[in-house]
């Protein structure tokens, strides 16, 4: 057939930046997807409730007239994150959960969090409360090789979060290696991962192989082919455990096309049918909208 019809998506982890980024990038979500979580990494940071607030207003702004389309809120983790801001956070009705970036992982990640065990009232106080967790799983020592960082963050970090605070929900941002995927599966329901459409579809061959693609760099950066394969499978499983989170990250094309070029995949422009490519692919086209 030419033609698939699914209930509208949603897109759980979606980047749209700021000021005059936002009019051009959100109306490409908008128009096909009902609701997007939105990532908090701005400069400054949207740390507190009524910081979000003032984004989501600048977000709905910008949807074109007559498309329905609800921005859920994220607040940025910091090291000072107070047990009363993740109470203001819940009762907003906008706030879904925090976003965990080890500070310097990825794009405006400067102001993260140094040691997760920092955060542990905060932490405590999003379990008792609902709030999801959403993490950037990759540590940043300088003695940790690049591809490595997700596996190394998995063991040293997120295993003894999950133990240290298990009433948590969890969100396994952007996973890219087999260990994730092992690793999501063996935790509770409380413990689930989004997948990009460059994850399931791109190895690093792809952006390495015969000259250097900037627009193909991200972070996490794409791995080799046995664990695009992995994350391909635990994608197009049906496993309500992974869903559709395109990190889609818009930057401008000489910051992406420079010496020293930014972090992030633009993918909102063609997200659909990006993930629609790879689940026929994987001959799991009846698996799209599970």
């Amino acid at each position: 057939t030419d033609k698939l019809t699914i209930t509208a998506p949603d897109d759980w982890h979606l980047h749209v930046r700021d000021d005059a980024k936002i009019t051009s990038v959100v109306p490409f979500t908008a128009r096909v997807f009902k609701r997007a979580l939105i990532m908090p990494n701005l400069v400054p940071p949207v740390r507190t409730t009524a910081d979000a607030g003032v984004y989501r207003d600048k977000i709905l702004a910008a949807v074109p007239p007559g498309v329905v389309f609800e921005p859920q809120m994220t607040l940025y983790l910091t090291d000072n994150t107070s047990p009363e801001e993740i109470e203001t956070a819940a009762a907003s009705g906008f706030v879904r959960g925090c976003k965990l970036y080890p500070a310097g992982a990825t794009t405006n990640s400067d102001a993260g969090v140094t040691d997760v065990n920092k955060c542990m009232p905060a932490l405590e106080k999003m379990a008792e409360l609902g709030l999801v967790l959403e993490v950037h799983g990759e540590v940043t020592h300088g003695s940790v090789d690049m591809f490595d960082r997700e596996r190394v963050f998995l063991d040293q970090v997120l295993a003894k979060l999950v133990d240290k605070v298990p009433g948590l929900k969890i969100v396994m941002e952007h996973i890219t290696t087999e260990e994730a995927v092992e690793f999501c599966k063996a935790q509770g329901d409380n413990v689930a991962a989004t997948i990009t459409p460059q994850h399931v579809l791109l190895n690093r061959n792809a952006m390495l192989l015969g000259g250097i693609r900037p627009h193909l760099y991200c972070l996490p950066i794409l791995k080799r082919e046995s664990h695009r394969v992995a994350v391909a499978a635990a994608a197009t499983s049906g496993n309500k455990k992974f869903f559709l989170g395109t990190d889609s990250a818009p930057h401008p094309k000489g910051a992406k096309e420079s010496a020293c070029g930014c972090a992030g995949v633009f993918s909102a422009h063609a997200a659909l049918p990006f993930y629609a490519m790879a689940f026929e692919k994987e001959g799991k086209l009846e698996n799209l909208e599970a």
